[in-house]
C-alpha cells in the first residue's frame, strides 16, 4: 500500500516536472527573438502588400511604420511588466 502511494507521488512529480518544462519553453518561445523577428516580418509584408493595394505612396518604405512599432512594442514591454511587478508588491 505505501509502495503504492510513493509510486502515485513518484508519477504526479514527474507530470509536473514535465509540464514545467513545456510551460519553461513555451515562455522562451514568447520572449524569443525568432518569434520577434518571423512575426515582423510578416507584418512587413502584409503591411506592404496592403498599401500597394490601396496605392499607397512608398508602400516598402511605409510598411516600415506597423513593424517598427511592433518590434517597440516588445522591448518596452519587459520594462513595463517589471514596474508593473515592483509595484504590486
Amino acid at each position: 500500500m505505501m509502495e503504492e502511494e510513493i509510486l502515485k507521488f513518484q508519477k504526479e512529480i514527474e507530470n509536473i516536472k514535465d509540464r514545467n518544462r513545456r510551460v519553461e519553453m513555451d515562455k522562451a518561445w514568447e520572449v524569443s527573438w525568432t518569434r520577434r523577428v518571423f512575426i515582423a516580418a510578416i507584418t512587413y509584408g502584409l503591411a506592404g502588400v496592403w498599401l500597394m493595394q490601396i496605392e499607397a505612396n512608398n508602400p516598402w518604405l511605409n510598411a516600415f511604420v506597423p513593424t517598427g512599432g511592433y518590434l517597440l512594442s516588445t522591448l518596452t514591454l519587459p520594462i513595463l511588466k517589471n514596474w508593473w511587478m515592483g509595484n504590486r508588491s
